[in-house]
């Protein structure tokens, strides 16, 4: 099983949905991260949760 290095963001209220998607678009491209999770607040903020997997050298001799 991998393990995973994770990213929390959290986005106000004020935040619209292509801002979102531009600054999520731009760390899954540039950064190698992928969505975890998304949760929708009733007040509009938006808490989203980034991972990538750790990846460990396996030494050979």
């Amino acid at each position: 099983m991998a393990d995973y290095s994770y990213l929390v963001l959290y986005l106000p209220r004020g935040t619209s949905r292509d801002a979102a998607r531009r600054l999520l678009t731009d760390h899954a491209e540039y950064g190698e991260w992928e969505l975890a999770r998304l949760r929708l607040y009733a007040d509009g903020s938006r808490k989203v949760t980034l991972r990538r997997p750790i990846i460990r050298p396996v030494l050979t001799f």
